[in-house]
């Protein structure tokens, strides 16, 4: 089973466990697993179409998984994978407060 790195802004959502043992032959096995296992997780990770969001990163090791085979990576039973969401944003400029 791939272990399963929780970034912290996640972690609400796992009971606040950093890594989960997850069954699954790949990328797309483990995350549906891991969001059925943890179900407040799944909307933060996948599309109502149960697809992973595109603003989760997800490696495999150090391999970012766009640059191998996506979801249907392969991982091993001793797979590392992290989930990474993108944090954007910031707060927009104050009204009247133009330089």
């Amino acid at each position: 089973m791939a272990i399963v790195t929780i970034p912290s802004v996640l972690r609400t959502y796992t009971a606040r466990q950093s890594r989960l043992t997850v069954p699954g032959a790949t990328v797309e096995e483990v995350v549906s697993t891991l969001a059925a296992s943890y179900p407040d997780l799944a909307p933060h990770i996948l599309d109502d179409r149960g697809d992973l969001r595109s603003f989760v990163n997800v490696f495999v090791g150090e391999q970012d998984i766009r640059s191998l085979d996506g979801v249907t990576t392969h991982v091993d039973d001793d797979s590392a994978i992290l989930l990474v969401p993108a944090i954007a944003g910031g707060a927009p400029e104050p009204a009247g407060r133009a330089e």
